[in-house]
């Protein structure tokens, strides 16, 4: 029952991908590792293989630690749905929307059994857990009912290591004053700090790694330096902003990067094929002319599709595909390009009924009841741009309420042959008949490598460009980071005094 915790001294301080880093630093030392957050705010979300619905960041540490994703490691996930309130998911499962009020207030203590329980199958199955806070464990105003960071140091129990982001300024400041506000039985627990994400000549930053231990008694771990394009999935909108501005290549793919956009992590293997740039649109920016438009996914439909009309990309949109360019819509996008939403239920928002963009000859009507499920599909002479494309065994997940009704014959984008282990025959989707239009709810379609590089290679042979050839597959790819992270995170972490904190040398 060894576990170890990074709690941070702010959001975005590098606890997920640090927390990957020691995953698969423990793997690689011959220990069975397993990750563990027991509450985390994200709209990056992931389907299990049983259906169950989880944070993607991590789905990340567990394939750091060679395992495939469970709930438990993540058993409590809150989906921001706008006006202070979120989706709460337990054990995988929506059990409602919420406000900040209530949730805080009364339903988050109750969800202290269902995380116990959790965490105490993976000790009991695992060698190391690898635990994640979230935040700040000196937030005062939320500490009564924290679920997160201190109480759940004390109740693996496990040694917690302090980061600090010192890219961003202040580091100094926020380790000193989150070890003052914590209650001395929690300043306990600390026993080591880690900087993360520095630059410069680590000599300069000495004397202050000298303060650091004299003010607060605790040792520095080590200072991680800033790493770039790790090609690690990314967890919430906060990461969103670092991929806002694009590289330039042969081929622009412009997302449209809407306010309650979700699982953003979809492009990200089209944004690291050679020659493609995906761009972000953000409020106020230009659509450009793009070579394709992605509209991504969504927690409010209605909403984001409001954001597109208000801001005249609606417009945009529709005159661009009149004049050939491509566009494809993944579940909430795919939603939009239909005539109209329908919401009877007010299942996620006020309005009864808002006008689509048109672009398909459907209308989605939402449910209170939600669609999760990893499934298997296939396509034949895929339609889209005209690639042709023909498989039996692409891979995905879905992740909706709405149910989208066509009122003309159309051609699925692709059939859905397997939901979370059951054989089925399922159309899935839709390819407009002149190919420029394509919608699907199956999120994770770009990570197969043949359908992606077939899309791409559409794209390029319409810009007269030559095809790309088979590269590196995109489960090598996240291999290949994990290695190099766990590397760099090895040679700047003093790996035997950790073991030393964890008790296991």
């Amino acid at each position: 029952m060894k576990s170890i915790m990074l709690q941070g001294t702010s959001s975005h301080v590098g606890k997920s991908i640090l927390t990957t880093a020691l995953c698969r630093i423990f793997l690689q030392d011959g220990l069975t590792v397993v990750p563990f957050k027991a509450q985390n705010m994200a709209l990056n979300s992931y389907v299990t293989k049983d259906g169950g619905e989880m944070g993607r960041a991590q789905v990340a540490q567990a394939e750091a630690a060679g395992l495939d994703p469970t709930v438990d490691m993540n058993p409590v996930l809150l989906k921001p749905t706008g006006n202070a309130s979120s989706q709460v998911i337990v054990l995988g499962r929506s059990v409602g929307n919420m406000s900040a009020v209530e949730y805080h207030a009364g339903y988050s203590r109750k969800l202290l059994g269902v995380i116990e329980e959790s965490l105490r199958k993976l000790q009991h199955e695992f060698d190391v857990v690898v635990i994640e806070g979230a935040g700040s464990p000196a937030e005062i105003n939320l500490k009564a009912n924290d679920i997160v960071n201190m109480r759940i140091a004390k109740l693996a129990p496990a040694p917690v290591l302090l980061i600090a982001d010192i890219d961003r300024g202040g580091a100094l400041a926020s380790i000193v004053g989150t070890l003052e506000l914590l209650e001395p039985d929690e300043r306990d627990l600390v026993k080591g700090v880690i900087i993360n994400k520095f630059r410069g000549d680590i000599k300069l930053l000495e004397p202050a790694l000298e303060f650091i231990t004299a003010r607060t008694g605790k040792p520095v771990v080590g200072v991680i330096p800033h790493l770039d394009a790790l090609g690690i999935d990314d967890e919430d909108s906060v990461s969103l902003d670092d991929k806002d501005s694009a590289q330039s290549g042969e081929i622009e793919i412009a997302v449209l990067r809407t306010p309650k956009i979700s699982n953003f992590t979809d492009f990200d293997a089209l944004a690291r094929e050679d020659g493609v740039a995906v761009r972000y649109v953000r409020q106020g920016e230009h659509l450009g002319r793009p070579d394709m438009i992605i509209l991504p996914g969504s927690k409010n439909t209605t909403e984001d599709l409001l954001y597109l009309k208000e801001q005249g990309y609606d417009r945009e949109i529709i005159e661009q595909v009149a004049a050939g360019t491509p566009v494809i819509g993944i579940c909430g996008g795919y939603q939009m390009l239909g005539r109209e939403i329908r919401d009877p239920e007010h299942s996620e928002s006020d309005c009864d009924q808002v006008s689509g963009l048109g672009l398909l000859d459907a209308t989605t009507v939402f449910a209170a009841d939600k669609v999760t499920h990893q499934v298997t599909a296939s396509c034949a002479g895929h339609a889209f741009l005209g690639i042709g494309y023909t498989a039996d065994c692409l891979t995905g997940y879905e992740i909706h309420m709405g149910r989208t009704e066509f009122f003309s014959p159309f051609q699925p984008a692709f059939t859905i042959t397997c939901r979370s282990g059951q054989a089925v025959t399922q159309d899935d989707g839709v390819v407009r008949p002149d190919g420029l239009v394509m919608g699907t709810y199956i999120h994770g379609i770009f990570d197969n490598d043949e359908f992606r590089r077939a899309v791409v290679n559409a794209l390029r042979n319409r810009k007269g460009l030559a095809p790309l050839a088979a590269g590196e597959s995109t489960r090598q790819r996240k291999e290949a980071s994990y290695n190099r992270l766990a590397g760099v995170v090895r040679q700047n972490l003093d790996m035997e005094l950790i073991y030393r904190i964890i008790g296991a040398k």
